[in-house]
């Protein structure tokens, strides 16, 4: 299977390096589903689209556009660092929350936001139905709100 998502990789991102990595990320996300395989139709098919998510993500990085040390200060001169660290500690408590998340909950949730899948892509994987996923989702980001909600009440 590694040569042929390594080809796949390759067309979208025309590096061999960037290519190397994604199939790299993409086996590693294969063997942290390991346990729940036998539960998708094709693994190849799973593998394919996410190497195809992974390097639509490394695409969209790329469009970043470097800028000189002194122009970068002067553009980051307005940010507040303070609250650039809140920002990095929410986002921190909101990671560990989604892990205290039963499995399929946090499965759904991370294939959403963090690996851009459709919701009828997801279904098709899990192989379930769009209903139940988006079901699951917004449980899962109830949740996810709830325990934000009451650790940030705990600390203020």
């Amino acid at each position: 299977m590694r040569p042929a998502l390594l080809r796949m990789a390759l067309r979208y991102l025309e590096n061999p390096d960037e290519a190397e990595d994604v199939v790299q990320d993409a086996l590693l996300k294969l063997w942290f589903l390991r346990d729940r395989l036998d539960q998708y139709r094709s693994v190849d098919a799973l593998a394919i689209i996410i190497i195809k998510h992974l390097c639509i993500n490394r695409l969209r990085g790329i469009r970043i556009v470097k800028v000189e040390l002194e122009q970068g200060i002067s553009i980051v001169g307005g940010e507040n660092p303070e609250m650039k660290l809140v920002e990095e500690e929410n986002m921190q408590e909101i990671l560990e929350v989604i892990n205290t998340l039963p499995d399929l909950q946090q499965a759904i949730l991370r294939m959403k936001h963090l690996e851009g899948f459709e919701v009828e892509e997801i279904a098709r994987l899990m192989g379930s139905t769009p209903v139940a996923v988006r079901t699951n989702l917004s449980r899962a980001r109830k949740k996810v709100r709830e325990q934000f909600i009451i650790c940030n009440k705990v600390w203020n």
